[in-house]
Order: structure tokens, then C-alpha cells, then sequence
């Protein structure tokens, strides 16, 4: 027995932790349940911190997360999955893809919206695909389960990580080998105590790609971004005016920003995903600027019902139109 210090600063006992081999032909059959209900992939992780409260400290210390106060909500709990269910053991990360087949934003006239909104909200469609998971694994293990879709202060991209899933890229978000940057994330976390995967390797190497794709410039260094320049925070998050020199470089965005996203090399290998249960809706990508300046507040609503766009509401999608309407020149 061995005592340390976490990133919190308190001291904790750690115990060497020795998982039962049945586990192993249980984590099995995880997994396939997890993929048999659409995800495409997923993976394991002890539920610990690991360090990455530091990094979310500089952060949020240097004002990189603009007005985003659910980031600095419960700060101390955050990164540290043992805080937020002091019972879990594991935490079992799943992933879906939603990786397109061509690249929906050819015209200009068009409004821009994030291709992970371009269907039913994610946060509705992964959370029913997590709770089936859940039930199952209590029926199946008699064990205890929380499930987790941006809902609790969870660090999910470096927990995926350590999951096998992918690695955090340079421009922050999740990289996989198989699905390169188009993944979204879901946790259950679970009183089981099963056998973790071996984390994932950073094989950026020397790519550079989505760092010189970002239109604002908030990756200003790789592996950092200033949310307060970023199109997505702007688009969605912020509910205040946007700076000139940073409206002008929003184009024909008006719900968040694939670019560095779009840059990865490794989205060669993402197989355009095949989802009946979750489609993509085409009239979503096809909108034009000056018919979305029409919509009032009833048509905004009825016209992005049940999709991630209605989260942001009619007043600041009608200012994300006014600045792409006066960057196309209409």
C-alpha cells in the first residue's frame, strides 16, 4: 500500500487492484452489446484521475473558456471520475461516428452548420443508446451503472483516450485511427471492476494541418485553443456581440465549425457513417442564408425540432445569420 497526492492536492490511498479474470469474457460481452446498439467504438478505463486537472487549470486560469461557467462549475470534481461516483471501478467509453460522405458546405449562399448537428441531437440518441446499455449490463451482472452524455463534469476526450478509443489531436478534439476526427461521446460508469484497455498513442507526429485550418487562429499553439476566438464557442456558446475582426472570419458558419476537424489526414480512413437509426437529415445542410434571416422564433423551432442547433436558440442563430449574410455580400 502506497499514499500519494492526486492533482486535487489531497492525499489518497492507492491499493494495487487486481481484476477478477471472469471479468475479461465479461468486458466481452460488453463491448459487443455496445457495438450490436450502434456505437462504433468502445473501450475501458479505470474510473481515476490521471492528471488532466492540471491541464484544464491553465485553461481556465489564463480566461481561455470565455463565459463558459459550467467549466469552472464543480472545478473539483471535474477530471476526476472517483469524485463524481465514489463506487465506480470502470468507466466504459463509447464512441459514434457520424463521419460524411462528401463535404455538405459547397455553396456560400448556404448556411454552415457543424456536420454533428445535422442530424437528431446526439445527446438524445447516445443517451437512450447508453441507458439500453446500462439495463442490459444490470440485468446481465446484477452491478450498478451511471451513464454520462455531457451531463456531469466529465473530462470525456482524455478518458476516451485512455480507453483505447483515440487520442486527443492538436486541435483537442478525439482522433481515431479508424474514424479519425468524427466521433462523439458517451460514458457509463460502472461499480464492475473490468479490465482496462491500453491507451491510445499520439501519432500526430510533425501534422500541423488543423492548426493552420482554423479560420480565427484559437489553436494558437498545438494541443491549445483559446475558446474566446474559436467559431464553435462563438456560434454557440456565446450570447454576447461578436468582435468585428473575428465575425469576418466566420463565413458562412452559422452553428459551430468543422474546419479543423475537416483538416485531419487520418479522416481518410473513416468510412462514411451508415447509421438507419440515426440518419442525416439533408435539409439541415441546405438551408439558405436569407431564408434562415426570415424564420421567426415558431419556425426556428419547428425547423431544427429535435437536432442540437435548437439548443442555442432563435436570437443567437439570428445573429450568426446577420454576420454570415454580410460576409457573402447579400
Amino acid at each position: 500500500m502506497t499514499t500519494g497526492k492526486n492533482m486535487g492536492g489531497d492525499a489518497r490511498t492507492v491499493k494495487a487492484r487486481v481484476v477478477d479474470k471472469s471479468r475479461i469474457a465479461d468486458k466481452a460481452r460488453i463491448m459487443a452489446e455496445a457495438r450490436a446498439l450502434g456505437f462504433a467504438a468502445v473501450g475501458v478505463a479505470r474510473a481515476e484521475g490521471a492528471g488532466e486537472r492540471a491541464g484544464l487549470e491553465r485553461f481556465l486560469a489564463e480566461g481561455r473558456a470565455g463565459d463558459m461557467a459550467w467549466m469552472r462549475d464543480r472545478r473539483d470534481v471535474r477530471g476526476r471520475p472517483e469524485a463524481i461516483w465514489p463506487e465506480a471501478r470502470s468507466v466504459i467509453v463509447a464512441a459514434a461516428s457520424y463521419a460524411p460522405a462528401e463535404d455538405p458546405h459547397a455553396d456560400p449562399t448556404e448556411a454552415r452548420i457543424a456536420l454533428y448537428a445535422l442530424r437528431r441531437d446526439y445527446h438524445d440518441v447516445l443517451k437512450k443508446r447508453l441507458k439500453a446499455l446500462a439495463r442490459w449490463m444490470v440485468e446481465s451482472f446484477a452491478c450498478e451503472t451511471r451513464v454520462f452524455v455531457d451531463t456531469a463534469p466529465v473530462m470525456e476526450k482524455p478518458l476516451a483516450q485512455r480507453a483505447g478509443i483515440g487520442w486527443q489531436g492538436k486541435h483537442t478534439n478525439l482522433v481515431s485511427r479508424e474514424h479519425g476526427s468524427w466521433l462523439l461521446l458517451g460514458e457509463v460508469f460502472t461499480d464492475l471492476d473490468l479490465p482496462p484497455d491500453a491507451p491510445a498513442e499520439d501519432i500526430c507526429g510533425s501534422c500541423d494541418a488543423c492548426v493552420r485550418a482554423c479560420p480565427t487562429g484559437a489553436l494558437d499553439a498545438p494541443y491549445q485553443i483559446d475558446a474566446r476566438k474559436c467559431i464553435s464557442y462563438l456560434t454557440i456558446e456565446h450570447k454576447g456581440e461578436i468582435a468585428p475582426e473575428l465575425a469576418r472570419q466566420m463565413g458562412n458558419r452559422v452553428f459551430g465549425c468543422d474546419d479543423c476537424l475537416a483538416a485531419c489526414p487520418w479522416n481518410k480512413f473513416a468510412l462514411p457513417a451508415h447509421d438507419p437509426a440515426w440518419p442525416e437529415r439533408a435539409d439541415l445542410g441546405r438551408f439558405r442564408l436569407a431564408d434562415l434571416a426570415r424564420l421567426d422564433d415558431a419556425a426556428f423551432r419547428k425547423a431544427f425540432a429535435g437536432t442540437s442547433v435548437k439548443r442555442t436558440g432563435h436570437a443567437r442563430m439570428m445573429r450568426n445569420v446577420a454576420i454570415a449574410l454580410r460576409n457573402s455580400g447579400d
